[in-house]
């Protein structure tokens, strides 16, 4: 497993902390999942855009 140190400032690192113990985890669980949480979010409308422009690429084509 990779170990990854990223600054944020206080404020936000202030608001991790409080979510993670409002949550009952650790603040590396919190993030941890939050991040994977946010990659397959990305990829989930990646992949409905991809659909919905190959879908109707005719349709965008006439109206160009």
């Amino acid at each position: 497993m990779k170990i990854l140190e990223i600054p944020v400032p206080d404020e936000t690192a202030e608001k991790i902390e409080a979510a993670a113990q409002e949550r009952g985890v650790s603040v590396e669980e919190l993030v941890r999942r939050s991040v994977d949480e946010k990659l397959s979010r990305d990829a989930r409308f990646e992949s409905a855009a991809r659909y919905v422009l190959t879908k109707n690429a005719e349709l965008y084509e006439r109206l160009a």
